[in-house]
């Protein structure tokens, strides 16, 4: 059992300000944190964890880092982007949501409560050149790295862990999540990988571990958080992404397209996605291992084919329900080198014709 220090914050912080002021720019932490607030990154700034384990700390309702002009008015402001931040892993190097603190999209903005994205490990906003790798995030609370009007980035070497536990009708914890019994999950939509809308000429590569909802997501709609975040005079698609090499048990999908509501998708390529849940000890099966599109309506209108378009998706095995699920309408969609295990349907071709 480790022993976490407290004030994380305040000592993160302190390394930060000594690498400003001697212009290194560059700071190292080591050892057992716990986390109460979240950390602001400046730009043109490296963050280096060494053998390093950072834990959000019990009954906070907080991200463990941001960009320095996160949340800010400038920073939904061209002239208040963030640049060149970089969150390096060497060793052991873990972010962790530790305890879940009950902030769900069922009861957030009520109560008192803050939003739900309080409960990102990570959230950038209107970040141009960034990079986070080798890393190992455990135990998100929401989404674990949440990125909105970002570009040029590179997403690698990250492995996830999310909290597995599920709680039945009598009120027992067990470990093991059940599709079937979805209800019971205590952390529902526990993304690793996020894009939201603005994201735009950004690499994930090397990605692996259990994610309860979808590894990778890159979803452009016009929810609250874009309306909370977007940047006047930027554009809003997604587009210009390469996710490479993820191999992960997904209890949705290892890698999930959507855009509905204006909001643009295109110039996108998948290339080696390998579904591991039939072998997980966290799940028992996944639904697809790519989706794209959806019938359900999340925006305020479906995409059309000139907003989703340049898809190319390759190299894919999956079990669960299909090995790929497309809905909506759509053009240039590329589909080959696909392989269904323990049963799936290849395809699942909901596009409209």
């Amino acid at each position: 059992m480790k022993n976490f220090n407290t004030c994380g914050y305040e000592y993160i912080t302190s390394k930060i300000d000594v690498a400003i002021k001697d212009e290194s720019r560059t700071a190292t932490v080591s050892g057992a944190w716990e986390i109460a607030q979240a950390v602001r990154l400046p730009s043109n700034f490296t963050l280096i964890l060494q053998d390093c384990h950072l834990r959000m700390a019990d009954g906070c309702y907080s991200n463990m880092f941001v960009n320095e002009h996160h949340d800010t008015e400038i920073g939904r402001t061209i002239d208040g982007r963030d640049t060149n931040i970089s969150i390096i892993g060497r060793g052991e190097a873990i972010l962790d949501g530790g305890k879940y603190n009950g902030l769900s999209e069922k009861n957030h903005s009520k109560d008192g409560l803050p939003p739900i994205w309080k409960n990102n490990l990570l959230l950038f906003t209107n970040v141009d050149g960034f990079k986070v790798s080798d890393i190992a995030c455990r135990n998100q609370r929401w989404w674990a790295l949440n990125f909105v009007y970002c570009s040029n980035g590179c997403l690698e070497n990250i492995d996830f862990c999310a909290c597995d536990i599920g709680i039945d009708e009598n009120g027992n914890e067990y470990h093991g999540l059940i599709r079937e019994k979805y209800d019971e999950v205590l952390v529902k939509n526990a993304d690793g990988i996020d894009l939201r809308q603005g994201c735009h000429d950004i690499k994930i590569e090397n990605i692996t571990g259990f994610t309860e909802d979808d590894t990778i997501a890159l979803t452009g709609l016009n929810g609250s958080v874009e309306k909370s975040f977007s940047v006047e005079g930027l554009s809003s698609d997604i587009c210009n992404v390469e996710i490479k090499n993820v191999s992960s048990a997904a209890f949705c999908s290892n890698v999930r397209l959507l855009n509905q509501g204006d909001v643009k998708l295109h110039d996108i390529l998948i290339d080696g996605v390998y579904d591991t849940s039939g072998n997980s000890p966290h799940m028992n099966h996944g639904r697809y291992a790519i989706r794209v599109g959806d019938t359900h309506l999340y925006g305020t209108r479906h995409a059309t084919k000139d907003e989703t378009y340049n898809i190319t998706i390759r190299n894919v095995r999956g079990g669960g329900e299909a090995v790929i699920a497309l809905a909506g309408d759509m053009k240039n969609v590329a589909v080959y080198g696909i392989e269904a295990i323990n049963g799936a349907k290849m395809l699942l071709d909901g596009r409209i014709k």
